[in-house]
């Protein structure tokens, strides 16, 4: 007998939720002042509590994946012997890229270089180091560690599923340390958790996405740069996420994710051809040997002499951002990795994107930088006046403009409805107890609620409030990541050792095994025996 599958809204994970989602926006609607401050005081009491241990346990998911690369489990396939990917590798490839990565990267692949280059860390400000330390610094930030953290997620997922018959949910990654009690209480805390980061990192996502599409139509002349407008771009954008969501993967997601990618890569090629050309690719070469010799002093850094203001606003912020996100790109990566060795997928998850990622950040932040250094500047005090323009900044100051600043809102749009509708299958799945298409109903529901929540941080406090967010929901989630990186060790050696990682006779779920009971009470009570 295959394992119990829970293809049903599950009414606990559901309900508790939804509800404790849908008190935060009406919070939010009615207390904007309260809840701003609210989040203020959670950021900096998580900050200062355990910044040292999201630092610690970043570091120990990005040795986790390395060492399961190298070891005698890589050969196993994530799903049957006889399975094979579903996907090719440059459709997976963008794929990963687009769920992964998407609307932050724009927004940050400008703003993020510039402003450490301006206030770097440890070099003098605007300086060839100050330079060398600001692509760093962002490569450290976009790069090796995020990756880590979405495929502990999604290899757990990927192998508990697919090779082993559970349902394709949260809780049958730590079924090696619960058994069947993760059809229980257990298990219906750890998907109303993965939920939360789900539905908060995308919104941050989300809220991102709404600032910088409106300092693009903006730049273009038709939409002037407000909150009110942002709001507005919001509402439109979620009700065409929610259309494209309840079309499906295949129709919907997969074909997004390519045609972003695409239009996402041509941008990147036609600023790599009219920007610096040399300089950026031999800057290319050298950051990536500036990252890798500096990659273990940042692994551990915790700023404990300094104070952590700054790794408040870019490290911490981070961590916890991809950590909050891990729910929804783990379960996504998962769905389309079927078929790959563990081996295959750490490579192509850790490394393809991350060396992707890199170009971008080089080709989009170098300019900006080579700018700065050897052009006319201006940049900076734009930066620094609203991060949300820094590209149409940049794009400004290159060849067809115009063109390019409509394209870059294209994308950036693209980008918008391939993490809305990607979050929201994510979440229906896990208030489904599993079920891979989950009623279009759910869908819908969830997209449109995570567009308030994105909506609702805005009104709070901006950017402040959606970094508080991330941050927060990902607290909880990082202790069930490590609970899922043991229990993916354990099932691992379980089966290498030849024994059975799943055990074939588990019985229903618990609510399953009451209605039982209670519809044979019901047939002795009638004196019937069918």
């Amino acid at each position: 007998m295959k394992s119990p599958l829970l293809y049903k809204i599950n009414p606990q994970v559901f309900g508790f939720s939804s509800i404790i989602v849908l008190i935060f926006v009406i919070l939010g609607v009615s207390f904007p002042e309260r809840m701003s401050n609210i989040f203020s005081t959670l950021q900096d009491l998580i900050v200062t509590g355990f910044g040292w241990f999201y630092v610690l346990a970043v570091a120990f998911f990005l040795i986790f994946t390395i060492v399961l690369y190298f070891s005698k489990f890589g050969k196993i396939r994530l799903g049957k012997d006889s399975d094979r990917p579903e996907y090719s590798n440059t459709t997976w490839f963008a794929m990963l890229f687009s769920a992964g990565m998407g609307i932050g990267l724009l927004f940050y692949s400008v703003a993020e270089p510039i402003l450490h280059f301006a206030e770097p860390k440890d070099a003098n400000p605007e300086t060839i180091n100050a330079a060398m330390e600001a692509i760093n610094l962002t490569y450290f930030h976009w790069g090796l560690h995020a990756w880590a953290i979405y495929i502990i997620v999604g290899l757990a997922l990927a192998y508990f599923s697919y090779r082993h018959d559970l349902p394709l949910t949260i809780r049958s990654t730590l079924y090696p340390i619960f058994g069947d009690k993760i059809y229980g209480i257990r298990g219906n805390i750890v998907e109303i958790i993965a939920i939360f980061g789900t539905v908060f990192g995308v919104a941050t996502s989300l809220g991102l996405g709404a600032m910088q599409i409106n300092a693009g139509v903006d730049y273009i002349g038709l939409l002037s740069y407000s909150l009110n407008n942002q709001i507005l771009l919001i509402a439109i954008i979620t009700l065409i996420a929610t259309l494209s969501v309840a079309s499906g993967l295949d129709r919907g997601i997969k074909r997004l994710s390519q045609f972003n990618i695409t239009l996402g890569l041509m941008l990147v090629l036609f600023v790599l051809i009219v920007g610096p050309t040399i300089f950026l690719l031999s800057s290319y070469v050298q950051s990536i040997g500036f990252y890798v010799q500096n990659i273990v002093y940042l692994t551990f850094q915790t700023d404990a002499f300094i104070g952590l203001d700054w790794q408040k606003s870019w490290t911490m912020f981070y961590w916890g951002w991809w950590i909050s996100w891990s729910p929804f790109v783990g379960m996504f990566i998962a769905r389309i990795s079927k078929g790959r060795t563990i081996r295959e997928f750490v490579l192509g998850v850790l490394l393809v994107p991350t060396l992707i990622t890199f170009l971008w950040i080089v080709v989009f932040g170098n300019t900006a930088i080579h700018m700065e250094l050897f052009g006319d500047g201006g940049i900076i005090e734009a930066v620094q006046e609203s991060v949300p323009t820094s590209l149409y900044v940049l794009l400004d100051q290159l060849p067809g403009a115009l063109i390019t600043t409509a394209i870059a809102t294209i994308v950036i749009v693209t980008f918008f409805v391939t993490s809305s509708d990607s979050g929201s299958l994510v979440i229906s799945i896990l208030s489904s107890g599993g079920n891979p298409h989950p009623p279009i109903v759910l869908r819908v529901f969830w997209s449109l609620l995570q567009g308030a929540v994105a909506a609702i941080l805005l009104i709070t406090g901006g950017l402040a409030s959606l970094e508080t967010a991330a941050l927060t929901t990902a607290l909880p989630f990082s202790f069930v990541m490590l609970l899922m990186c043991y229990s993916l060790y354990k099932g691992l050696k379980t089966e290498t050792l030849g024994y059975k990682v799943v055990d074939t006779d588990i019985p229903p779920p618990p609510e399953t095994t009451s209605r039982i009971k209670t519809k044979t009470l019901i047939k002795e009570l009638l004196g019937r025996n069918d």
